[in-house]
């Protein structure tokens, strides 16, 4: 095993226990991070400068970490701030952000100054940087009284804006009284300064409106200086007027308008000095008065400008040069000139530097006994101080820590303990500004743990690596030991690799190295071990390829792909063609080992692969199937064309060139086209790109080309058969370079957080750069504010992010491409936005209209446009039910979220429930989630008819009762008032008896029926009532018991002769009567209508027979119409069509009989009108002791 002495090893236990302790930069075990301490570490904090918005909240940032959690404190101007005595100031929950509360009451002004925050806990304390609060401001323009300006043609002009002092400056720009811009251009431009300059005037310019405007970004607000008149007299108007002043004696006349060579107007003097700061924007400025209009030129004495961080703006009159460096010192001279002359000015500039590290103070975690150094390295000009704090105090000052040693920039630590554990600070500063950062020590006594989950299981493939982890900490870092077997001897030897991360390698892993590995880790503190398993499995072999195979159309062709795998791995088998999915196509057959391909044509031509896959190896073979057609005699023989020869390139261009060849043997299939590809040997060697392709007849072809590109060219000849290889290549042709033609496309702008925009595009490919040196002009700029294009020149890359900006607003974007050649033409802009941010307002106004028991309509004010500070997606209602009003009891709230897209401000809640109470709210949507949510607001929703009582149960039947028992409805959706209970007797032959409807109160839940016929079948029909109305019913049949006495009389009765006889003679009678009614219809004889009349003349009271106990016939009295006798099916067990076509109907009216979603049957309690069952108008025969037997079954 590889060993390191103890002094050798600190530097990498040093990084790795930092690594270890930082949870935020590197994944750690959870478990871990909870037990181990840490000092403080400041993780967001606010800028060193801030400057708020007087007008909201300031909200001052401080969060840190650190084990135990840090408490938070703050300084104000150097002095304790207790926050706890103004009212106004809040700390946020487990943070040490501050929130001053500007919008009830509280001024910004009184809140200006600079504030630290300090986070500590027991293992030290970290501070933030000095955080400088400043309102900003934006004063008004001072009043003053402007004189006209009057001008002679060709003279020069400056027109002064002297904007006020605001916090930060203002933007300048010039525009008349109809908010139009004013033009500029080489003679009129605005200076840095903001003041307008006339190289020379004319009499265009003159007019009563221009007019300076300041814009304050920060309060967005726009302040206008009064405007001022410019009036141009030009030669022959002036001439016009001295003549009209004097006599035609007098000599008069103006000097025509003579031309003047260059001066300057600003900055004046032959020389100046500028200072500026490393890494800042450089702005030089030379403004020129002339006539004719002076031209400006930048030269930098002794050297040359920056490449690429040098551009030219306001026509040449400013130099820009961004990101510069001390090398950027040096004399800059701007020349202006004309036709008559030239002035020059040297501009002297310095630059200086603000501190910048060098190696800045790293976290240090030590064990205890351990040596250390904190090193801290910064540079300037001039060059900083260093100064170090222990715990946010002065090292001279500090509590002193005999392990420790100031030696300059470097703190020397030997033989620490755990009480040498702090936070130390580092300050270098420079009269141009300062770095502080902090840097704790944390010194750790921690035995040996193993992270890796124990018995944890590695599978491999024979003859591949096999890494084994055993991932540890341990303060002082322990050492690993391998073995393998609980009781092995420790591993040693070339085949094992044994990493610093506590990982054994066995780089060639045989079948033997199967088994289990126990790794150790000890330190001083304890030892500790694990154990994982090492399974080696078989490889995975195709022992039988597909083989290339050249079969005749509509013929059957198959591929072999037979494998041998290890038997504890579960493979699968996929077929490719050229490399892509099999065709959906029925003709494809993939067997177990093979691929069958039926009735083949031309497309199947190509390259088949069969892939094996198992969880830890792949395999794959390739053969190729060549379709041909089948051949006419056995003597020809169609095969691919060869390849063409002898290319050639003539009439070489920059954009074009010739290229000719001769085409190889048609192989008894004509050529029928030919295809040209070009290799780019500068940008993508060795891969060949498609071009053109002409007919078979043609050999030369003219190709267009680009510039900046190595062409090879390579031709193809293809026929019925396939394409023949490619010929050899061409020689190269590499063309020139030009500027780029063409902007990278795609461009977009969507901010990936509320202060940015990242805007992105596809970058050109090699080929499109026409030249070296392809970079990018990104340029923005907010979107109808007046704003100058901001731009920044980017390296090959498709994206860049635009810090700070305000929340979702548009912008105009553009991206140029360019090389070392030039620019591409100017690119089209687009619009994008910056980031979104959460809504800020929630819905108002919300309303609620309960149209049903089930259904509300909510009602909604949209959110103004410019709180949802992103794009409105809609909104979404959030409502839930509190509890039901008949029950009084509340549940697990539920709650239920619909969303309406889009500016829609109104919505249907569907599904509700009955006498319920409802709370809901609205919340507005956009990309970046939701807004707060209104106000609650309560609802109830009315009545409504309950559900089916929830059981009915019919017991204890006797002769003449029944004790009918129910539950009260699941959902009473309302009080109850009643229980409605219907019943009617139904005889064996289904027919249904007269109703009998009873109400029953609320509170009841059992009822005992009494007076009920015995040995008869009773359907029940039951339901619930509320207020709304009845609800749906639930149905039960029950028969009472028969009297054993009275069935045995029926039955000796039935068996006495003299009533067989009896009944024989009634029959008789019977069929005499038909007989004699038959005659005398026939004979035209009139039936006897009103003795029938008078025989029924009123069907209520026909008396009940009493020899058989049934009733008499009745006459409907509705409708008027006889009434069918019931009748029993017939025994070839067939429904008559003119009965019914459906056995229920034997239940009730059967051309109405209805039912209800659940299956039951409604029949009269249906939606519609309908009749009630029959009372009375059914027969029913002689209780018979079959009949009576029956009824039970």
């Amino acid at each position: 095993m590889m060993k390191k002495s103890i002094s050798a090893s600190k530097a990498s236990l040093v990084l790795f226990l930092c690594q270890m302790i930082s949870a935020l930069d590197v994944p750690l075990d959870s478990k871990l991070l909870e037990e181990l301490s840490q000092p403080p570490t400041i993780t967001q904090q606010s800028p060193k400068d801030y400057i708020v918005d007087p007008r909201e909240n300031i909200v001052i940032q401080c969060e840190a970490k650190g084990k135990p959690p840090p408490s938070f404190s703050w300084t104000r101007n150097g002095t304790h701030f207790d926050i706890d005595k103004d009212a106004q100031v809040t700390m946020k929950p487990n943070s040490g952000t501050l929130v001053i509360n500007i919008m009830n009451g509280g001024k910004a002004e009184a809140y200006e100054g600079v504030y630290q925050c300090t986070a500590r806990n027991e293992r030290g304390a970290a501070i933030s940087n000095n955080i400088v609060i400043r309102p900003s401001r934006s004063p008004l323009w001072t009043k003053e009284k402007l004189e006209p300006n009057q001008v002679r043609e060709g003279d020069s002009l400056v027109l002064h804006c002297r904007p006020p002092v605001g916090l930060p400056p203002p933007i300048i720009f010039w525009m008349d009284n109809a908010f139009q811009r004013l033009p500029q251009s080489e003679r009129v431009s605005q200076g840095l300064n903001g003041d307008l300059y006339f190289s020379n005037v004319q009499p265009e310019d003159t007019r009563e409106d221009y007019i300076c405007y300041a814009r304050f970004n920060h309060t967005q607000t726009i302040q206008q200086k009064q405007p001022i008149s410019v009036k141009v007299f030009s030669m022959d108007s002036l001439n016009d007027t001295i003549a009209a002043n004097l006599s035609d004696t007098d000599i008069y006349g103006a000097k025509p308008v003579t031309e003047r060579q260059p001066i300057l107007l600003t900055p004046t003097g032959s020389t100046s000095t500028k200072v500026e700061l490393r890494g800042n924007v450089l702005l030089l400025e030379c403004i020129a008065a002339g006539l004719p209009t002076p031209v400006i030129r930048w030269i930098k004495e002794g050297g040359e400008l920056p490449a690429n961080r040098t551009f030219f703006e306001n026509f040449k009159k400013t130099l820009k040069i961004i990101d510069v460096s001390e090398a950027d010192s040096g004399n800059y001279k701007c020349i202006a000139r004309n036709i008559l002359g030239s002035a020059h000015h040297v501009i002297s500039v310095t630059v200086k530097a603000a501190p910048y590290w060098i190696t800045a103070p790293r976290n240090l975690v030590l064990s205890p006994g351990e040596d250390g150094t904190l090193i801290c390295r910064a540079n300037g000009n001039p060059k900083p101080n260093i100064s170090w704090l222990a715990n946010g105090v002065p090292i001279a000052i500090a509590p002193e820590d005999p392990s420790r040693k100031v030696d300059g920039d470097t703190i020397i630590f030997s033989h620490v303990q755990e009480r040498s554990s702090a936070v130390y600070q580092c300050n270098a500063s420079n009269e141009y500004g300062y770095l502080l950062a902090n840097a704790f020590v944390n010194v750790l006594a921690e035995p040996p743990r193993i992270l890796t989950p124990a018995n944890k299981l590695y599978q491999v493939i024979a003859d591949s690596p096999a890494l084994l982890d055993c991932a540890y900490f341990g303060s002082p870092k322990p050492e690993i030991e391998w073995f393998k077997g609980v009781k092995g001897s420790i591993l040693r030897g070339d085949e094992y690799v044994f990493h610093d991360n506590g990982t054994l390698e066995i780089p060639v892993a045989q079948k033997d190295s199967t088994g289990t590995y126990t790794c150790v880790a000890r330190n001083e503190l304890g030892k500790i071990q694990n154990e994982v398993r090492l399974e080696v499995k078989d490889p995975t072999m195709i022992i039988k390829q597909p083989e290339y195979k050249v079969i005749q159309r509509y013929g059957q062709v198959s591929f072999e792909c037979i494998i041998k795998h290890d038997f504890t791995l579960l493979p699968t088998v996929i077929w490719l063609k050229d490399n892509d999915e099999l065709p959906d196509d029925e003709r494809f057959l993939v067997g177990k080992d093979n691929l069958t391909i039926m009735n083949v044509t031309d497309k199947d031509d190509g390259t088949y692969t069969c892939i094996v896959n198992t969880t830890l190896d792949s395999v794959s073979a390739s053969a190729v199937l060549t379709v041909v057609a089948a051949p006419p005699t056995p003597a020809i023989i169609y095969a691919r064309p060869n390849p063409p020869f002898d290319l050639e390139l003539t009439g070489q261009l920059e954009r074009s060139v010739e290229l000719s060849w001769i085409p190889g043997d048609e192989n008894n299939s004509p050529i029928t086209n030919f295809v040209i590809e070009y290799e780019d040997g500068l940008h993508e060697p060795g891969v060949w790109h498609y071009q053109t392709e002409v007919p078979g007849t043609q050999t030369t072809v003219q190709l267009k080309l680009s510039p900046y590109v190595n062409y090879s060219f390579r031709v193809i000849a293809v026929n019925e058969i396939g394409r023949s290889q490619p010929s050899e290549p061409s020689e190269q042709y590499l063309t020139k370079s030009a500027n780029p033609d063409e902007n990278p496309s795609n461009v977009q702008g969507i901010g990936s957080e509320p202060d940015n925009l990242v805007i992105t595009w596809e970058s050109l490919k090699g080929f499109q750069s026409n030249g070296p040196g392809l970079q990018y002009k990104v340029s923005w700029r907010q979107k109808d504010v007046d704003d100058e294009w901001t731009s920044v020149i980017v390296a090959n890359v498709s994206k860049y992010i635009v810090s700070g900006t305000p929340t979702f607003v548009p912008y105009e974007i553009k991206v140029q491409a360019l090389n070392d050649l030039g620019y591409a033409p100017e690119p089209s802009e687009v619009i994008g936005h910056s980031g979104e941010d959460l809504p800020m307002v929630a819905p108002g106004n919300v309303q609620v209209h309960v149209i049903n028991s089930t259904l509300a309509k909510v009602h909604w004010d949209p959110v103004p446009l410019k709180t949802v500070r992103g794009h409105l997606q809609g909104y979404k209602v959030y409502y839930w039910k509190v509890q039901s009003l008949s029950r009084r009891s509340r549940r697990h709230v539920e709650k239920k979220i619909l969303t309406f897209r889009g500016n829609k401000t109104f919505g249907m809640l569907p599904g509700l429930e009955p006498f319920s109470s409802y709370k809901l709210n609205v919340r507005v949507v956009n990309g970046k989630g939701e807004g707060p949510a209104s106000p609650d607001k309560v609802f109830k929703t009315p009545e409504g008819v309950p559900s089916s009582p929830s059981f009915l149960k019919i017991t204890n039947p006797t002769l003449d009762s029944l004790t009918l028992e129910w539950g009260s409805p699941t959902h009473p959706n309302g009080v109850l008032t009643s229980y409605i209970l219907k019943f009617q007797p139904i005889n064996n032959t289904h027919e249904l008896g007269p109703l009998v409807e009873i109400r029953i109160p609320a509170n009841e839940s059992s009822l005992i029926l009494k007076n009920l016929n015995y040995s008869t079948r009773y359907k029940f029909y039951f339901n619930a009532q509320t207020s709304v109305g009845s609800g749906s019913q639930i149905t039960e049949e029950a028969v009472t018991i028969m009297d054993e006495a009275m069935a045995s009389r029926q039955v000796d009765i039935a068996t006495q002769g003299w009533f067989i006889g009896l009944m024989c003679a009634v029959a008789l009678l019977i069929l005499i009567l038909l007989i004699v009614c038959f005659i005398r219809r026939n004979k035209g004889g009139k039936y006897p209508v009103k003795e029938k009349e008078d025989a029924h003349a009123d069907p209520e009271i026909q008396p009940m027979k009493e020899d058989d106990g049934t009733f008499g016939e009745y006459s409907d009295a509705e409708d008027h119409k006889p009434l069918k006798k019931g009748s029993r099916t017939p025994s070839d067990r067939t429904v008559k069509k003119e009965d019914s076509d459906d056995s229920l109907v034997d239940y009730g009216e059967g051309v109405n009989g209805q039912f209800n979603e659940d299956g039951s049957f409604i029949g009269q309690y249906s939606g519609k009108k309908e009749k009630e069952p029959a009372e009375g108008n059914e027969s029913s025969e002689a209780p018979s002791p079959v009949n009576a037997m029956n009824s039970f079954v």
